[in-house]
């Protein structure tokens, strides 16, 4: 492993070996919500029936599983440059069969590197079902499958925020705003994000014509929000713990708001501190409909030395 990489690809990633270390992997300040995230799924695990529990466990699928979004490659993953890291990281996400995400950051690079990462990923799928065709393989029509993600937006400005929507268009299959990184505010500060109102969003949605996605649900404003605009899906996160907002853990938050959040949005997701196969089936199990990842992802990523090796820490991938 490069001697730069900011992960420190620890045996169990709870965030106490890189608090504060932002940029990084680490959590704001003290770190104290990438622990409690990490924390949480366990400490909620008493509240839900065993029977729930294993049923849960027993339906997960890669089809459950989201690669979290996530920017940033050379400030925090210390990768060398950031359009080098999106494609071979995103094949990797791929391989394990998980579904992708796409996030967004600034300068605009970040985005596009990562919408065309995917574009690279159907480019190569449709070359290799050309040459199995050729051959006359007989899955080669499996082999090609369009790859399309959600994609995160930021809080940018309206007119700013449809622009990035349009760039997104060609490899989208849900569109995202990302509320809870209003809570970055250094970056605040230097684009002019904005605290989105449900009339905003709602105009997103209609000029995709895709599902929404409002990611950063972990606040009462925030569910005040999805209860106005009830999007397709509510996505609980406080950034892994990356920004200044309230104190906890997710899971305790999907814990207590889970029935008020099902009653406005489709479909609920989840992230933060899911490290196990207990993890998930908990997630699953309070009623979420997917279960993003983002660090183990990554530390998996540099760990396997770019290489495309399908395994998430030791032999197979954890939630299997």
């Amino acid at each position: 492993m490069s001697a730069s990489y900011k992960c420190r690809l620890c045996a169990d990633c709870d965030g106490a070996a890189c608090a504060g270390e932002l940029p990084g992997m680490g959590g704001v300040f003290d770190g104290r919500n990438f622990s409690l995230n990490v924390e949480g799924w366990k400490k909620i695990l008493p509240s839900i029936p065993q029977e729930k529990l294993q049923e849960a466990a027993a339906s997960i699928v890669p089809q459950k599983i989201r690669l979290a979004p996530i920017t940033g490659a050379e400030e925090n993953v210390g990768w060398p440059d950031e359009e080098s890291f999106y494609a071979p990281f995103y094949a990797f996400a791929a391989g394990l069969g998980i579904k992708l995400g796409v996030g967004d950051g600034c300068p605009d690079n970040k985005l596009l590197a990562g919408i065309a990462a995917v574009q690279t990923l159907n480019q190569e799928a449709s070359l290799t079902k050309t040459a199995a065709v050729s051959n006359r393989a007989p899955d080669a029509a499996t082999l090609s499958t369009p790859k399309k993600a959600a994609v995160f937006l930021k809080p940018y400005p309206q007119e700013k925020l449809l622009e990035r929507a349009e760039w997104a268009m060609p490899v989208a299959e849900y569109i995202g705003v990302d509320i809870d990184s209003y809570n970055i505010v250094t970056m605040r500060n230097k684009v002019h994000l904005e605290k989105k109102t449900a009339a905003q969003l709602n105009e997103l949605r209609h000029a995709t014509k895709l599902p929404l996605v409002v990611k950063g649900v972990f606040a009462q404003e925030s569910l005040d929000l999805i209860e106005e605009l009830k999007p397709e899906v509510a996505y609980i996160s406080n950034h892994g713990g990356r920004v200044e907002t309230d104190i906890g853990s997710t899971a305790q938050f999907m814990l207590a708001n889970i029935a008020r959040i099902k009653k406005s949005a489709a479909a609920v997701w989840v992230d933060g501190g899911l490290r196990s196969k207990e993890d998930i089936a908990a997630a699953l199990a309070l009623g979420a409909e997917e279960a993003l990842l983002g660090r183990p992802i990554i530390s998996s990523f540099l760990e396997s030395g770019a290489k495309g090796s399908q395994s998430v820490g030791q032999g197979k991938p954890f939630w299997l």
